[in-house]
């Protein structure tokens, strides 16, 4: 059985149903001229109990496709956001 991938991120929008978007950052070097940069992804992730918020740190996990554009799965919430 294959590995499946886990990233951390945060959540920027909880609008929808059982559904948060969350945005995980990474850093690249520009091949070229070697200068690091932020470069952000954004995965519509499956929050069954609705417990992510935004502003919270969550672990995500890859999943079998949920719907169109869902195919991740948030396992745990890693911080809450400041009130």
């Amino acid at each position: 059985m294959s590995v499946k991938a886990q990233v951390t991120g945060t959540v920027i929008s909880d609008k929808m149903e059982k559904t948060v978007v969350v945005a995980v950052e990474r850093k690249v070097r520009h091949e070229l001229y070697g200068k690091s940069q932020r470069k952000t992804s954004t995965f519509m992730a499956h929050n069954e109990n609705n417990e992510a918020k935004v502003g919270d740190t969550v672990a995500i996990a890859e999943s079998r496709p949920l719907s169109r554009r869902k195919r991740w799965v948030v396992t745990r919430v890693i911080a809450k956001a400041q009130v």
